[in-house]
């Protein structure tokens, strides 16, 4: 019944595997969009229940103090957690970012028309 190594009493060894081996393992969380000390330029969405703005980059949420819903700012990266992002203001955003939103907008629309002329 007993391995002779536990008859003469010898430890048991068991091979330890690394991190890096295990199959069918994915991160829970992903590589951060973000870096810190870049800036970015965004709109903030919404508001946090400690009243910072929130913004999403990339998907990534990312709190923004002194910020309300609707501005249009340019942040620098702060810190960065698992789940989140912190950032501060460093000014508004640049209207090129504005606009090219907008062109985007507007081009959707006509695309939608053209594909419905084609048919």
């Amino acid at each position: 019944m007993y391995d002779s190594k536990m008859m003469r009493g010898e430890k048991m060894r068991y091979e330890r595997r690394g991190r890096g081996e295990r199959r069918g393992f994915t991160p829970r969380f992903p590589p951060k969009p973000v870096e810190i000390g870049k800036e970015y330029d965004v709109e903030i969405q919404e508001t946090s229940r400690r009243g910072e703005g929130i913004a999403r980059i990339k998907g990534l949420v990312t709190f923004i103090p002194n910020a309300k819903p609707g501005d249009h700012v340019r942040i620098r990266i702060t810190r960065i957690s698992r789940r989140f992002a912190e950032a501060e203001v460093v000014g508004k955003a640049e209207e090129k970012v504005e606009e090219a939103e907008e062109a985007e907008e507007l081009e959707e629309p006509e695309e939608m028309e053209e594909t419905a002329e084609e048919e």
